[in-house]
């Protein structure tokens, strides 16, 4: 296992970046601001608990709850999100209630189809991390068990995995899939299978990671769009937006978590296209475009606001510089709009999509960033974020979704997604408060938030 700090700070010694200097910020009281977080999150707990308990996302404005990823029944998604941020927090009796509900309730036996990314990234990841806070093998086995009925998903002649699975019948569905939905497994499968010792699941993972790298265009670029029976991409678009974002993200943490050195060479290889190809600087600010893969032709200069994960990703690779200007580029749109919409054209100055599903990427990539430097500059932009969402998005019954972030006031969504409770509820945490179950120096989090490397069991 790799330190994840220490690590870092190699990649950005070895690619000879620097950071570049945090603006003078004032005092900040960050204990007290970290002990807000946790008491926002015992609030809406509280809440799920008593509205939807066993439910998988509670809808906050009405009080009453919506399924997801199965279409009629639940899997207590959002209460399996929240488990490990509960640990870290110290919140003891939350945690054990939700273990209780698991260990009693939660079964897979189901007649029903799911997402094979989003269960993996959402429900095994948070079983796994789970198991790694308080080590009950029941959550490993359950882990197991949602794996095994969605590796039919990857027996294609590709080893690219179809998009749906039946989770009783292994019936699948979908080859028309993406890069994320291909290669964002390999921590989360790796780390089952160096538990269970059951090879199966890193080597279906590794399959899918390589499959996609495989066929990079001439300019080592990727398209967003491939059909996984034949192989055969089905448009020409390279983002490094959704739906391929996550598929970057993995190829480095497959490095920095499993050690895996043929996933540092792809996250290298396809890193400097992107950088070569995408970027743009415009009016001071780096932004990255989205291009044609095979020509490198500008198709569209819009930014999906999951897009500002990637400061973060680019900063642990070692792009320092780059990493910090793309995330002061989306704090300053932070800025301009209290919350980040979902689409903006930085070409036009457009803003393409108003809605905010409690995004948590931006503030998952300030907390990369401090990680990385320790700067307050991160902590502030995280700051803000936290603050303009307990402004916008409170509800009688927890935080809603945003269906416009350019209106005043802001309009809400009677929706909060499962992994708010993973998310940026955990990394306001760790960066405002000392989190006393967290190795800030070795550690591991998941695209979900999940953490897989870094919690300490024995601390109070």
């Amino acid at each position: 296992m790799f330190s994840r700090r220490s690590l870092m700070r190699h990649a950005v010694l070895a690619a000879g970046a620097t950071a570049l200097p945090a603006a003078a910020q004032p005092k900040r009281d960050w204990a007290a601001l970290g002990a807000d977080v946790k008491a926002e999150m015992v609030w809406a707990w509280r809440h799920y608990r008593e509205r939807a308990w066993g439910k998988d996302e509670i809808r906050p404005v009405s009080g009453t709850f919506s399924s997801f990823p199965l279409k009629t029944a639940h899997l207590g998604l959002s209460l399996i999100e929240a488990m490990d941020t509960l640990w870290v927090m110290g919140l003891d009796a939350e945690f054990a209630d939700a273990l209780a509900w698991v260990k009693a309730e939660l079964s897979f036996d189901v007649d029903g189809e799911v997402s094979v990314f989003e269960t993996s990234i959402r429900l095994v990841s948070g079983l796994l991390s789970a198991h790694h806070a308080c080590g009950d093998p029941k959550l490993l086995a359950l882990a197991k068990d949602l794996a095994e009925r969605l590796l039919p998903a990857f027996q294609t002649p590709t080893g690219i995995p179809y998009r749906y699975v039946n989770l009783k019948t292994g019936a699948v569905r979908d080859p028309k899939t993406n890069p994320a939905e291909t290669g964002t497994y390999l921590p989360e499968w790796g780390t089952l299978s160096r538990l269970t010792g059951d090879a199966r699941f890193e080597q279906a993972a590794k399959r899918a990671l390589v499959a996609m790298f495989e066929r990079r265009s001439k300019l080592d670029l990727l398209a967003d769009t491939i059909d996984a029976t034949t192989g055969t991409w089905l448009s020409k678009r390279a983002t490094i937006g959704p739906p391929v974002d996550s598929y970057y993200e993995y190829l480095w943490d497959g490095w920095q978590l499993l050690g895996d050195r043929d996933c540092l060479t792809m996250y290298r290889t396809l890193t400097a296209a992107i950088l070569k190809h995408q970027r743009e600087v415009r009016d001071g600010r780096l932004w990255f475009t989205t291009v044609d893969f095979e020509t490198g032709k500008v198709i569209s200069r819009e930014q999906d606001e999951l897009s500002s994960f990637y400061g973060g990703l680019l900063a642990q690779g070692g792009n320092m510089a780059e990493g910090a200007a793309y995330t002061r580029a989306f704090a300053w749109l932070q800025d301009k709009y209290g919350v980040l919409p979902e689409g903006y054209d930085y070409g036009s100055g457009a803003v393409t999509a108003k809605t905010n599903n409690l995004r948590p990427e931006l503030a998952d990539a300030a907390l990369n960033l401090w990680l990385l430097d320790g700067h307050e500059e991160w902590r502030e932009i995280a700051r803000t974020h936290y603050l303009n969402m307990k402004a916008s998005s409170k509800t009688a019954y927890g935080y809603a979704a945003l269906a416009d972030v350019t209106a005043s006031p802001k309009v809400q969504r009677d929706h909060c997604p499962g992994y708010w409770w993973s998310e940026q509820m955990k990394y306001y945490y760790l960066m405002f408060a000392d989190a006393k179950r967290f190795d800030y120096r070795r550690n591991y989090l998941s695209t979900e938030g999940n953490v897989l490397l870094g919690i300490k069991r024995g601390a109070a």
